[in-house]
């Protein structure tokens, strides 16, 4: 198995592009696929510099429906006209920062290869989706406010768009999801309710971005309380993008080696 940041919010691969969104790539057994796609035509280009070819990819899922992790979409399918890209059907309605479009260009919809699903679904013996997550403990402090369209009116997101991906490969379980807006500790929850044990690894967003000095004293102590309860876990946490850098910097001094950042072009190389 192997796995490659292509697009992350810091660079760790000189020639690589550095911009405010997540892809990650990852080769199994049985595929070649993309976790998101960053905002724009950087995965692309990210790609090329890597040595990845994009055209292989068999599948793309997309985490959620915010531009930040679905702008590479178009690009993506310039290189690529066969891919499969799943998302959640809800991913598909619109999205707001405050008065700030953030959804997803609608022309992704006019692809061939969409698929909108519904729900948990298993997409063969390697990966799985899911959805469904209800938990509030911890909830990302950012979410407030973020919102979608309901029958013409803006009200607060629950994101019901967002799906995690799970991967089986040599008796290990991975954790994918793009910005962990319903919080990584319900979205463990949820993931234990399905498979019964906590995964192996995670990669993921922590969605705690703010300026250092920014949090307050409310959300440091929300990261921190989050960070120990993952730390109790038999788990590996990769982390980046929407974490930002004071709350990644918190999470590890509690977690240490258990918590390791991602950043763009940087793989992780699994033995077989």
């Amino acid at each position: 198995m192997r796995i490659v940041t292509l697009v992350e919010n810091t660079c760790g691969h000189e020639g690589c592009i550095a911009e405010h969104g997540l892809s990650i790539y990852i080769e199994t057994e049985k595929h070649k696929l993309l976790l998101d796609t960053g905002q724009t035509d950087a995965v692309v280009k990210n790609a090329e510099v890597l040595g990845i070819d994009l055209f292989l990819v068999d599948t793309v899922i997309l985490s959620h429906g915010h531009y930040d992790h679905s702008g590479g979409i178009l690009p993506f399918s310039q290189v690529n006209h066969t891919a499969k890209i799943i998302m959640q059907r809800k991913a598909t309605e619109p999205h707001f920062n405050g008065e700030r479009y953030i959804g997803i260009d609608t022309d992704i919809l006019k692809l061939p290869d969409v698929q909108l699903i519904d729900g948990d679904v298993q997409l063969d013996d390697e990966l799985f989706l899911f959805s469904g997550i209800i938990g509030r403990r911890c909830y990302p402090q950012g979410n407030h406010k973020l919102s979608r369209m309901e029958n013409g009116v803006q009200v607060p997101d629950d994101f019901a768009h967002e799906q995690c991906l799970v991967i089986k490969q040599n008796d290990k379980y991975w954790l994918l999801s793009g910005c962990s807006h319903n919080g990584i500790l319900n979205i463990i929850d949820r993931y234990i309710e399905i498979f019964g044990n906590v995964p192996d690894y995670v990669i993921t967003g922590f969605h705690m971005m703010k300026k250092e000095g920014e949090h307050t004293e409310e959300e440091k102590a929300v990261i921190i309380q989050t960070a120990q309860e993952l730390s109790l876990m038999n788990t590996v946490f990769y982390s980046g993008h929407c974490t930002g850098i004071p709350a990644f910097e918190l999470m590890k001094n509690v977690m240490g080696n258990q918590l390791i950042a991602l950043h763009t072009g940087l793989g992780i190389q699994l033995e077989k």
